[in-house]
């Protein structure tokens, strides 16, 4: 992962409540993608 992807991915996962998909041995590609989608269902989730 680059530098900041942990602390980033760390943060949406537990907005998210799902812990799980932080890891700390992610590809800077897998981390990237992850964060992607928690953005993607975090700001679905505050649409509401």
């Amino acid at each position: 992962m680059t530098p900041r992807q942990p602390a980033t991915l760390r943060s949406l996962s537990a907005e998210a409540y799902q812990p799980k998909l932080f890891e700390k041995n992610l590809s800077a590609k897998e981390a990237e993608r992850r964060i992607t989608a928690l953005q993607a269902e975090i700001e679905l989730a505050n649409s509401f």
